[in-house]
């Protein structure tokens, strides 16, 4: 019994020591006193659930983060017309990595290098400094725990092809929404082994007469309800969704695979210093904790990973990008299927 209270007084001093440590550093941050003077970071981003940091961060520096959630299908046009009538209220942006990407092509982002990605693996870094990759919105097979047998559970995406599932799938619409094309594609290129493999399993599932929705956002309710058992989903919903019984399928030998989300700096920001103090902060692990615990997000900061079982075991492949010409055409294609 002195041997486990000793331990406990070690992990509480440990604790307390860890939080006088962050307070120092915080306070010794070179960019604290030229942000105070600043007062807040404007922050333009497209994520969800994220109130919490914009807590913590003002908590830990007395800066306040200024969020504005801008859809992602008017992210682009909204942020270039402020640009270009010199009012561009944001100071960071924050975005699926290809709608960064095209906004640094039109010279709105600014090179920033925060120290902090020093925890972030290389692949995830721009080589010019400009954009930094800090997540990845993975998606694959969540299903109703209470309604699926374990025995049943997939092992493998070709399973959603199996005539058991009919009537029993969600997904996002794979004619009109562009990330599930992009997915789709993305088991061509990561998971079969040939294209012909790809496409028997696109009539199999297309076979199963799943229910189409616009997005992802409303695949987890119908499995939560039991009205579909199964659905080409986010795993983050395991989160965000508890306590429905929802779970994911740990596949044997196959990925999960997502868009890559990034920030950055803007160019010309009004409030430069406390932008970049907001940077550091999104990128630290006290933030990247917060989206993993409480937005179930997958997070690159080496060493983090959201509650949910298994995962920190699973593949993450980031998806490449098509083009607007290849969304086109597989949108064409899928019609045909589906």
């Amino acid at each position: 019994m002195k041997s486990k209270s000793a331990v406990r007084l070690l992990l509480v001093l440990s604790l307390v020591l860890a939080l006088a440590a962050g307070s120092v550093l915080a306070s010794e941050h070179p960019l604290l006193e030229e942000a105070k003077q600043e007062g807040k970071a404007v922050f333009y981003a497209n994520i969800t659930g994220v109130e919490s940091i914009m807590e913590a961060f003002e908590e830990e520096y007395g800066v306040v983060g200024e969020y504005t959630r801008i859809s992602t299908a008017v992210y682009i046009p909204t942020v270039q017309t402020e640009h270009q009538a010199g009012r561009l209220a944001a100071d960071v942006l924050q975005g699926p990595l290809p709608v960064l990407q095209i906004l640094k092509e039109a010279g709105i982002l600014a090179e920033y290098v925060s120290p902090v990605t020093e925890n972030y693996p290389e692949w995830s870094k721009d080589p010019d400094g400009v954009i930094q990759q800090f997540g990845i919105e993975t998606v694959g097979i969540i299903y109703n725990a209470e309604l699926v047998d374990p025995a049943d559970v997939p092992k493998s995406y070709a399973e959603l092809a199996d005539p058991k599932w009919r009537d029993r799938i969600v997904m996002p619409d794979p004619i009109t929404h562009a990330t599930t094309i992009t997915w789709l594609v993305g088991l061509k290129e990561h998971v079969f082994e040939t294209e012909a493999a790809w496409m028997d399993f696109l009539r199999g599932l297309a076979a199963n007469r799943p229910m189409f929705v616009a997005s992802f956002g409303p695949t987890p309710g119908p499995i939560e309800t039991g009205e579909k058992h199964i659905g080409i989903s986010m795993p983050k919903y395991i989160v965000t969704r508890a306590p429905a019984p929802l779970d994911w399928a740990r596949l044997e030998g196959e990925p999960l695979m997502g868009s890559a989300r990034a920030i950055a700096l803007a160019a010309n920001a009004e409030r430069p210093n406390a932008a970049k103090l907001f940077i550091d902060y999104w990128l630290s692990e006290a933030a990247a904790n917060i989206l993993a615990a409480d937005v179930g997000e997958t997070v690159l900061y080496d060493g983090v990973y959201p509650p949910i079982d298994g995962i920190d075991q699973a593949e993450i492949v980031p998806l490449r990008e098509l083009s607007d010409e290849e969304i086109q055409h597989w949108s064409e294609v899928f019609q045909t299927i589906f």
